[in-house]
């Protein structure tokens, strides 16, 4: 499997945390009790699998790599990717400052967290949509065989090193439940 390929793949994982994230913002629009437990472990989820470990894999490898065959660094999709992965994390920042609102009762968290959670699904989205269909045939084209298997290799030991063994497979679970509550 190509690192692209990988990277594809935990995207589709993403998204269907985002669609969670979605639901939730509905609920709490129509008055529901805000979920807090089920928001943390989202938040838990923003921050390690998209942020720390795919995030991670994309800034700290594949793009350093494309850097390497060619892709200037400060033009062009590397620094719109990067720059939009800065907006998740402020999202994140302000759906955690939102959740610790809502912890202590206050009505403000009722408006902010579903704007929160819809401007972070919507970014993600459309960021998605972006690297699923322009970065990564664009890496697809540009690296070699043995930038592949390096990548690869080293997207393995992100998994077992950094994250830990079965981390991944804990947060899968976690999108299947947050998409299907």
């Amino acid at each position: 499997m190509r690192p692209t390929d990988i990277l594809r793949h935990e995207h589709q994982v993403v998204l269907l945390v985002l669609e969670g994230a979605e639901r939730i913002a509905r609920d709490i629009d129509a008055g529901k009790a805000i979920p807090i437990a089920d928001l943390e472990q989202m938040l838990d989820f923003f921050r390690n699998f998209v942020d720390r470990c795919h995030h991670g894999k994309e800034e700290e490898l594949l793009f350093p790599k494309m850097q390497e065959r060619g892709l200037p660094g400060n033009a062009g999709p590397l620094p719109v990717m990067r720059h939009e992965h800065e907006e998740g994390r402020q999202f994140a920042r302000n759906i955690a400052s939102a959740v610790a609102t809502a912890k202590m009762g206050e009505p403000e968290a009722q408006r902010t967290l579903p704007e929160y959670l819809r401007g972070y699904a919507e970014l993600l989205r459309a960021h998605i949509a972006k690297e699923d269909n322009v970065l990564f045939p664009m890496a697809d084209r540009i690296l070699e065989d043995s930038d592949q298997a390096e990548l690869s290799e080293a997207f393995d030991k992100v998994e077992s090193e950094e994250m830990g063994e079965g981390v991944h497979e804990q947060y899968h679970q976690l999108a299947h439940r947050l998409a299907k509550r």
